[in-house]
């Protein structure tokens, strides 16, 4: 497999849905390659939700978001298991985590306990539950974001989950011309990215890297 031709590929599929972010696409999948995990930290309506979900639709991935709140438990995010009253024994029903790509949106809202649920699967890829360790899709490639500007009802991330993220960057607002570019796009822009490689494939270069 030609690894450099694979990313050229990918690269140039994310830039079909984004405009003007290029070095923002090359750090997320710096992070993606090297096996890490990216933490967005930017003001809303950049497109860090769409940089997500393009890139689960790119590798063929599933795609699953969390919106994170005070009032978000652990289980919200991991799963749980729920009482079979039929079959009389505990059924695991999976969380949003059982994904390959997962967006953890505004992490800092939800409280520190629920922020500790993805302490495992960022590191281990898998989940414990109950004593039982249930292991999820790979690649397994954690975005999340924070909103800098809003400081009340926020909980900061503690040194033991920062140091879960590869690295961290912002994407900013497009300039002028990048906008002008979003309008001329607007028409023929596809409603559905087509996925150029596979999560297989996304492993392999994780190897190669």
């Amino acid at each position: 497999m030609d690894g450099q031709a694979k990313i050229r590929q990918l690269v140039a599929n994310l830039q079909r849905i984004i405009v003007g972010k290029d070095e923002a696409i090359r750090l997320a999948l710096t992070a993606l390659l090297a096996g890490g995990h990216a933490l967005l930290e930017d003001v809303p309506g950049v497109g860090k939700t769409l940089l997500a979900k393009s890139l689960a639709a790119s590798i063929s991935g599933k795609f699953q978001r969390v919106q994170c709140t005070p009032d978000l438990l652990p289980a919200d995010i991991t799963g749980t298991n729920i009482w079979n009253p039929k079959s009389g024994e505990f059924r695991f029903v999976p969380g949003p985590v059982f994904a390959h790509i997962l967006l953890a949106d505004e992490i800092n809202r939800a409280t520190p306990r629920t922020q500790s649920a993805l302490l495992e699967v960022m590191e281990e890829q898998q989940v414990t539950i109950d004593g039982v360790s249930y292991p999820v899709p790979l690649p397994f490639f954690t975005i999340a974001t924070q909103n800098p500007v809003e400081y009340q009802g926020t909980f900061p991330l503690p040194e033991a989950q920062l140091d879960r993220f590869a690295l961290s960057f912002t994407l900013g607002y497009p300039t002028e011309t990048e906008e002008l570019e979003m309008l001329v796009r607007l028409g023929d822009r596809p409603a559905t990215l087509e996925p150029c490689i596979s999560p297989e494939e996304v492993l392999a270069l994780r190897q190669m890297a």
